[in-house]
């Protein structure tokens, strides 16, 4: 007997892929099918590479042309198995519309003055001419409202396209949400993971953000759930770590970048900042003393292959500007000024560099912006 093509085909209509949910012949599994006389050569591609889902199929297949074609025929069948690959087991997140860029700013280590540099580099970047945000995921000490001086303050309730939403609080051009804004100022945050990320979520997802060219996000010290949430919550553009030059502070610092560049979390990092760099007294301005070490986040980043944005000093003044509410970098004229605006600079430069490698809209957004002139000096 002479075996026909259609009639195979036909016959392998009554066989259902694995995994596909259609039969063999719609789901484009076969891929040849050649007779000789009473011989018949096929050829199919399946997805599921599993030794039973390859042996079923052959089998399945011998056994319709068997049954339905010609029950002497002499049949070979060749299972390929071509499997998609398999998603990097990435941490996403989604998308805020109206948000551009998100960076996270994080250290290894608590009292490194990771709120201070956050909170002035939010200030500068205001005052550069961008749209600024800051969400301070620092659950248990929130500390953002008190150097914006909007301790006191509460965010309203707003109706966007019919939804209730919260809306952040706003100074020097900043808007703000913290967890200390839903807190009294002696009331401690004891709550579990699962808490912590859900309130998170809530001043993520459910805040009337508006158009801004920068979210930042002050992280938690150390490398936890926090973390994890926040980096499953939103898509972060990129990451800062802070540091003390000491080794006890750079030990930690080292982690918070290997916590980023995890394969998991792959997360860029936009650079390193020295913090409590060297201190100078106000009557010898032209004075430094390496209080704790000179150029260890420096020395840290090169080892590290990642940028080193710049460093502040050890000032009176910064403190005394975090405490009654007022950024230091809003100051004119003075070298703290000076050291936020480089700061700013290089992590704006960073975040362009990280985005050349997004479609053109997303760099020419912030090459285009307004005060970027500044980062081009």
């Amino acid at each position: 007997m002479k075996l026909n093509k259609q009639d195979i085909l036909k016959a392998l209509e009554t066989i259902t892929a694995p995994g596909e949910g259609r039969n063999l012949a719609e789901s484009g599994a076969v891929t040849n099918i050649v007779t000789f006389s009473d011989e018949v050569v096929v050829d199919v591609t399946i997805s599921n590479p599993s030794l039973q889902a390859k042996k079923k199929t052959e089998v399945e297949i011998m056994k319709a042309i068997h049954d339905k074609v010609y029950e002497k025929a002499k049949i070979t069948v060749n299972v390929k198995v071509d499997a998609p690959a398999k998603p990097k087991n990435e941490i996403k997140g989604k998308p805020i519309p109206g948000i551009q860029n998100i960076i996270a700013v994080a250290s290894g280590k608590g009292g490194v003055g990771k709120s201070t540099v956050t909170a002035n580099l939010g200030a500068m970047l205001a005052k550069m001419g961008f749209k600024v945000g800051i969400l301070d995921a620092d659950i248990y000490g929130p500390s953002i409202p008190i150097m914006y001086d909007v301790a006191n303050e509460r965010p309203l309730s707003v109706n966007v396209d019919g939804k209730s939403k919260m809306k952040p609080v706003e100074n020097y051009g900043v808007k703000i949400l913290s967890i200390g804004f839903f807190t009294k100022p002696d009331q401690a945050v004891i709550w579990r993971g699962p808490m912590a990320a859900k309130a998170l979520n809530q001043m993520i997802f459910d805040a009337d953000w508006g158009e801004l060219d920068f979210l930042l996000i002050d992280l938690p010290p150390g490398t936890g759930d926090i973390h994890l949430s926040i980096m499953q919550a939103m898509p972060i553009t990129g990451a800062v770590v802070v540091s003390t030059p000491q080794q006890v502070a750079l030990a930690d610092a080292k982690k918070g970048v290997a916590m980023f560049q995890q394969e998991s979390i792959n997360v860029p990092v936009l650079g390193m900042v020295e913090n409590m760099a060297y201190f100078t007294p106000e009557e010898l301005p032209d004075n430094k003393y390496y209080i704790f070490g000179q150029a260890g986040a420096k020395h840290l980043s090169e080892d590290l292959e990642v940028p080193f944005l710049g460093e502040i000093p050890l000032v009176q003044s910064i403190r005394e500007a975090g405490d009654i509410g007022r950024p230091a970098a809003l100051q004119t004229a003075t070298p703290l000024e000076q050291a936020f605006e480089t700061l700013t600079k290089h992590i704006v430069q960073e975040v362009v560099r990280r985005n050349d490698a997004l479609p053109p809209t997303e760099a020419i957004k912030i090459t285009t912006m307004a005060g970027c002139s500044a980062v081009k000096k």
